[in-house]
C-alpha cells in the first residue's frame, strides 16, 4: 500500500516570492510524501523574477508556477489540505477562508525579499537568503514521523518550527 501523500498550502499576501519558494522546495524535497501548493490573499498576478532566478539556480522544476488566489483552494473541487502554512506576517493576521477538512495550521514568517531595496546584487542576496531559510524549515518538517504523531503534538511541533530562527547565509 502506498504511503499517504500530504497536501500542504503555503500562503502569503502576494504569492510572488516566499510562498512560491516554499511550494517549489517542498515539492522537490518531499516529493514522495507531499504535494505542495501556494496562494496569496491578494496575489500579484506574477511570480517575482528574482524568485524564478534563485529557484532556477538551484535546478528546481519551475513548470506551471503562477501567482494565484487562495480562493482557488477554498473551492469545493480543490484538493483537501492537510497543512496550511502562512509565510508572511500580513497573511497570518488576515481572515482566512474556512478550509475544508480542518488542516493543521502554522505560521512560518520570513522577511519579504521583494521589499529589499538597493542594487540587484543586494536584492538577489535577499531572495537567496529567504530560499535558504525556507529550506531550513522544510527539512525538519520532512524528518517528522507525521503518520505516527498525534494531531496536537504535530501542531505544536510545526508551530515550534515556525519560531526557530534561521540565520542568513553569508
Amino acid at each position: 500500500m502506498a504511503a499517504k501523500i500530504y497536501n500542504a498550502l503555503f500562503i502569503c499576501t502576494g504569492n510572488s516570492a516566499r510562498s512560491i519558494m516554499a511550494e517549489v522546495i517542498l515539492n522537490h524535497l518531499g516529493r514522495d510524501r507531499f504535494k505542495a501548493y501556494s496562494a496569496g490573499s491578494h496575489p500579484r498576478g506574477e511570480v517575482h523574477p528574482l524568485t524564478l532566478e534563485v529557484l532556477a539556480g538551484q535546478h528546481y522544476d519551475l513548470h506551471g508556477l503562477r501567482s494565484k488566489s487562495w480562493t482557488e483552494f477554498a473551492a469545493p473541487d480543490a484538493p483537501s489540505m492537510d497543512f496550511i502554512f502562512t509565510v508572511c506576517d500580513q497573511a497570518a493576521g488576515e481572515a482566512c477562508p474556512a478550509w475544508p477538512g480542518q488542516p493543521i495550521t502554522a505560521h512560518w514568517g520570513f522577511a519579504d525579499p521583494a521589499a529589499v531595496g538597493g542594487d540587484r546584487e543586494r536584492q538577489l542576496k535577499a531572495f537567496a537568503n529567504v530560499h535558504f531559510q525556507i529550506a531550513s524549515r522544510i527539512r525538519p518538517l520532512l524528518a517528522l514521523p507525521i503518520d505516527k504523531i498525534d494531531r496536537m503534538s504535530l501542531q505544536t511541533q510545526l508551530r515550534d518550527l515556525g519560531q526557530q530562527r534561521t540565520e542568513n547565509r553569508a
